[in-house]
C-alpha cells in the first residue's frame, strides 16, 4: 500500500465519522422541526453563534459515544515500524489500515487516540460539573435566602477555597502525597452525598401533600442514591455497576471540590436578588416553607444564568483535565486523554508536529464550541 495523499486522508477521516454525521443530521433536523416546543434549547437554533457551538459540542458528544465505531486501530496498541510515521502511512502487517493522523513516539495511532480521548474527557467533565452544581445549589440557596450566620460560615468556607489558584489547587489534590493521606476519599464521602440530599428535599417539598407519590420517589432516590454512593465513594457496590478507579475518582472529586465554591457564589447572588421579587412574596404569603420557595420559586428563575455557567464550566473543566494530563496526572499514563497525548507529542514538536496538533485542536474546538453555546444561551435567555 502507498502512503495516502492529503485529500485521501481527509476523505478517509470523513468516512470514519459517517455515524456521527448521520446522527448529527438527525438530531439537528428533529430539533429544528420542534424548536418552538423545546424552550431555551430550541431558541438556540435562532442564534448563529449558539447554533455553531451546539453543532461542535454535539459532534464531540456523538464522537465519544460512537468512538468504538470510529477508531481504525487500538488506541493503546503499538505497531511495529510505525514510530512517528507521517499521516496517511500504511500500517505494516495490518491489511487496509492506515495511520490517518500519523503515529506517536510509541508507534500508536494518533487518530484513534484523539477519538477515544473525547470519551475520556466527556465521561468526566459534564458529570463532575453536574455534581458541583448539586453542591453549589444545595448550599447557595439557603445561604442567599436565609442569610445570617449560615451565610457567613458558608461564604467564608467558599472564599477560603477560592483563595487558592485553581490550577495549583487542582494539581495538589491529585498528587501522590495528597492521595496517600486519604483526603480525596473523605471529600468523596462528603461531596457525593449532596445529590441525594438535593433530590430528597426536592421531592419532599413538591409532594408533601401526596404521601403516596412521595414515598415512591423517596424510596427510589434512597435505593439508587445510596447504591451509587456506596460504589462511587467507597467502591463498595457488590454488583460492580457503580465503580471508579482510584485515579478517575481523585480527578472527579477534585473537579467537584474546585468548582463547587464558584457555583455556590453564583447561586447565592442570584437568590439574594430574586428573593425580593413579588412572586416570592406571594409564596411566603401562602405559607410555603422556605425550601419550597427556594427550590420551586427561586431556582427555576435562575435557570438561564446557571445553564450558561454550566456550559462554560464544562469548558474550564476540559482545560483543567487537559492540564493534568499534560503534567502526567491524568486518568492513567497510557490514557489517550488529550492532555497526555499533547504532552507526548510536544517533545518532538519541531520535528514531528502531527502527534501534538490533532489533540490540541480537538481540545480547542470543544472548549470553543462550549463558549459559543454559552454565548448563544446567554443571549436567548436575556430575551425571555
Amino acid at each position: 500500500m502507498e502512503q495516502l495523499s492529503s485529500l485521501e486522508i481527509a476523505g478517509h477521516i470523513f468516512l470514519q465519522f459517517m455515524p456521527v454525521w448521520i446522527a448529527l443530521a438527525i438530531i439537528i433536523s428533529v430539533s429544528v422541526m420542534f424548536k418552538k416546543r423545546l424552550g431555551l434549547y430550541g431558541q438556540v437554533f435562532d442564534n448563529t453563534i449558539g447554533l455553531a457551538g451546539l453543532i461542535i459540542v454535539l459532534f464531540w458528544i456523538l464522537t465519544a459515544l460512537m468512538a468504538d465505531w470510529i477508531i481504525t486501530l487500538d488506541p493503546l496498541g503499538q505497531y511495529s515500524g510505525m514510530k512517528n510515521k507521517r499521516p496517511g502511512f500504511p500500517v505494516q502487517d495490518v491489511e487496509g489500515a492506515y495511520f490517518l493522523l500519523g503515529g506517536d513516539t510509541l508507534a500508536r495511532d494518533v487518530f484513534s487516540r484523539v477519538v477515544m480521548g473525547s470519551r475520556t474527557v466527556l465521561s468526566i467533565a459534564p458529570a463532575a460539573t453536574m455534581f458541583a452544581f448539586m453542591v453549589g445549589i444545595t448550599l447557595g440557596l439557603p445561604a442567599g435566602y436565609l442569610t445570617g450566620r449560615l451565610d457567613t460560615i458558608l461564604s467564608f468556607l467558599a472564599n477560603l477555597v477560592l483563595a487558592f489558584p485553581v490550577i495549583l489547587l487542582f494539581y495538589l489534590l491529585v498528587t501522590k502525597d495528597i492521595i496517600e493521606t486519604g483526603i480525596p476519599m473523605y471529600l468523596a464521602a462528603v461531596l457525593f452525598v449532596f445529590p441525594i440530599v438535593f433530590l430528597l428535599i426536592l421531592f419532599t417539598t413538591r409532594f408533601k401533600t401526596r404521601p403516596g407519590e412521595l414515598t415512591i420517589y423517596l424510596g427510589i432516590t434512597l435505593t439508587f442514591g445510596l447504591w451509587a454512593y456506596s460504589g462511587l465513594a467507597f467502591d463498595a457496590d457488590p454488583l460492580g455497576v457503580w465503580k471508579m478507579d482510584s485515579n478517575t475518582l481523585n480527578i472527579f472529586v477534585s473537579v467537584v471540590f474546585v468548582n463547587s465554591p464558584t457555583v455556590f457564589r453564583i447561586v447565592r447572588g442570584l437568590t439574594i436578588d430574586i428573593k425580593t421579587r413579588d412572586y416570592v412574596a406571594a409564596a411566603q404569603t401562602r405559607g410555603e416553607t422556605p425550601w419550597y420557595i427556594m427550590l420551586w420559586e427561586i431556582l427555576p428563575n435562575t435557570r438561564g444564568p446557571l445553564i450558561v455557567d454550566f456550559c462554560l464550566r464544562i469548558g474550564y473543566t476540559t482545560i483543567l483535565l487537559g492540564t493534568l494530563g499534560f503534567f502526567g496526572l491524568g486518568v492513567s499514563p497510557e490514557s489517550p486523554d488529550w492532555g497526555n497525548t499533547i504532552n507526548e507529542g510536544r517533545k518532538l514538536l519541531s520535528v514531528y508536529p502531527h502527534p501534538a496538533l490533532p489533540p490540541a485542536l480537538a481540545l480547542m474546538s470543544l472548549v470553543l464550541g462550549l463558549n459559543f453555546l454559552a454565548d448563544g444561551l446567554r443571549e436567548e435567555s436575556l430575551r425571555d
